[in-house]
């Protein structure tokens, strides 16, 4: 009885605990879900408070502004070596600058002479030759031609040579003589200016080195009182001084290059005159007297 009793109480208890388990299991399996469940709201509400808090974030934060260049301004230059330079480096810039523009002056003048020479001188080989008479053709030339002044030199020696000279000089010698004169007046006049560049040329760049060393001296006795050696102090008073090298270059290199330039055009003018010289020579040398032509009587070339 008692076997069956506790049999039975065993077996009661077996199925209780079996309906506890079922129970609990639902529970047990509903609860991960329902948390996932929870997390996934969680996460899909988030989502949108971040993607509205990006823009926020980002408007907060505005993007790097590039760095602003402040312009300096260069304290030295021509205009601080005007300023702060004494009597002599002024005196030296003010020379400069004079020979500079003497010497672009007479570069200039003198080109435009020698192209109006050589521009004469064919206009008096296509006038002179194919006149009547001297006298007559020296008046087709220009007033400032040169060979117009060479033909007048030529007649005038020609008429006014003295008979009673002829024991002591001849007719011939004369001529050649008066002719020779006028063309070295020719040569010096278009030589005028030429020893200017050349001066200028070959003294610029000492007068800009004489310049510079004054310069150099004087920033660096200023150096020395002053106390301080620093590059700023240093860099500055002597870049300055440098500044009168420079311009002594800039001014001699156009003059010696103009002067070379202009002394071999010269030449070629002159050469042109001296032809033309020798050419009158013959003429006022032969008596005035052309070669008749058949059936034409003789002109005379002189007056």
């Amino acid at each position: 009885m008692a076997k069956r009793s506790i049999a039975a109480l065993a077996a009661s208890m077996m199925i209780s605990a079996t309906g506890v388990a079922v129970s609990v299991a639902p529970v047990a399996l509903l609860a991960p879900q329902s948390a996932f469940a929870q997390s996934s709201d969680a996460a899909a509400g988030s989502a949108p408070a971040a993607v509205q808090a990006a823009p926020a974030a980002t408007d907060a934060v505005p993007p790097p502004m590039p760095a602003a260049t402040e312009a300096v301004a260069n304290p030295y230059g021509l205009g601080a070596l005007w300023k702060g330079g004494d009597f002599v480096a002024r005196f030296v810039l003010v020379l400069l600058v004079i020979m500079s523009m003497g010497s672009w002056y007479i570069m200039i003048t003198k080109f435009l002479e020698q192209m109006r020479a050589n521009r004469r001188a064919k206009h008096a080989d296509q006038q002179l030759w194919t006149a009547p008479s001297l006298s007559e053709g020296v008046k087709l030339l220009d007033e400032a031609s040169p060979f117009r002044f060479l033909t007048e030199t030529a007649i005038e020696a020609g008429e006014h040579h003295q008979e009673a000279l002829l024991e002591a000089v001849d007719r011939n010698t004369w001529i050649d003589a008066s002719v020779e004169r006028g063309i070295t007046n020719v040569s010096n006049r278009l030589q005028d200016g030429l020893a200017f560049l050349g001066t200028v040329g070959s003294t610029a760049p000492f007068v800009g080195l004489f310049g510079t060393v004054w310069g150099i001296y004087h920033a660096l006795t200023a150096i020395g009182i002053a106390g301080q050696a620093s590059i700023d102090k240093v860099a500055g008073p002597v870049g300055e001084a440098l500044i009168m090298t420079a311009i002594g270059l800039a001014v001699a290199v156009p003059a010696v290059l103009g002067y070379n330039f202009l002394v071999r055009r010269n030449k070629t003018v002159m050469e042109r005159v001296r032809n033309f010289g020798a050419q009158l020579h013959t003429v006022v040398l032969a008596g005035g007297k052309r070669a008749r032509v058949a059936g034409a009587p003789a002109a005379t070339l002189g007056r």
